[in-house]
């Protein structure tokens, strides 16, 4: 058996390729070992007596087929998990995700003209505080807040009506009162000439 050592190193470098991709004609051995450069190379090649086996095929099929379950949310037990859960799916990401949605929601209803920007900022900082869980508990502080100012307009405007109402009956109480006097001082007025 003749080594062929040299004549797989040198069509490997023509081909381009690792030394297992050569195949060397078994038929014609006596032949390629008389190659001794790379131009006898390149013509054993032409010939076909030389040639460069073909790609390997590494399917993806199986993995596709894993990964097609994954997405269905199977092999995520325990026993699959190697990270711990904050580097599954890092807190902060939840904290981002939570403050995006909350602060959206603070500017769609402040530009929507439903709160003022006085609210706006006090319920900014308090969902920055983490007083806010989800965007239901902020809806529901906001619909409270606004109840409670709402009560307190309505509480204004009850005590500045009775003021009003007070003030106006004390007044016709003095305008009757001086109304009186004056009848009393015209009475009075009239009978002293009598006298």
């Amino acid at each position: 058996m003749v080594s062929l050592k040299l004549q797989k190193r040198l069509a490997s470098s023509v081909l381009k390729c690792g030394r297992g991709k050569v195949w060397l004609d078994p038929n014609e051995t006596n032949e390629i070992s008389m190659a001794n450069s790379r131009q006898n190379i390149r013509k054993l090649i032409k010939d076909g007596f030389v040639i460069k086996k073909p790609q390997v095929v590494h399917s993806r099929s199986r993995v596709m087929r894993h990964l097609e379950a994954k997405r269905k949310g199977r092999h995520t037990g325990y026993g699959k998990r190697k990270g711990c859960a904050g580097a599954r799916l890092p807190m902060k990401v939840l904290w981002m995700r939570r403050m995006r949605v909350l602060r959206r929601l603070l500017r769609k209803y402040r530009e929507a003209k439903k709160i003022d920007k006085h609210l706006y900022h006090d319920l900014y900082m308090r969902a920055k505080g983490n007083q806010f869980k989800n965007k239901r508990v902020l809806m529901e502080a906001i619909h409270k807040e606004k109840a409670e100012k709402l009560r307190l307009k309505n509480l204004a405007e009850q005590a500045e009506a009775r003021k009003a109402k007070a003030k106006a009956k004390t007044e016709r109480k003095e305008k009757r009162k001086t109304e009186q006097d004056e009848m009393a001082r015209e009475l009075d007025a009239q009978e002293e000439p009598k006298a």
